[in-house]
């Protein structure tokens, strides 16, 4: 999927969730595929990783080829990272 393509299907959700087609955690769900959906075809061999933990981290989802990799990213975006892990997102 290209970026014209992806910008267009989340347009499309966004209409569909003005229009009330949609609930607000359906259009969520669309979105997040759209967008997993780019990545895959733009990024190749990065995967995505969630870090957890109880500092800022929390949450964050990074690209990145490896675990060890994508805590570096994390530590890196983060200002104050605390304790945290990463795990494949799903």
């Amino acid at each position: 999927m290209d970026r014209i393509s992806a910008l267009r299907n989340i347009e499309d959700a966004l209409a569909e969730f003005e229009a009330g087609e949609c609930s607000l955690s359906e259009l969520e769900a669309d979105v997040r595929a759209i967008l997993r959906t780019y990545v895959a075809d733009f990024e190749g061999d990065l995967q995505a990783y969630r870090a957890s933990g109880a500092g800022q981290a929390d949450g964050l989802v990074v690209l990145a080829a490896s675990a060890p990799e994508a805590r570096d990213r994390v530590a890196d975006v983060v200002e104050e990272p605390g304790e945290f892990t990463v795990s494949p997102a799903e």
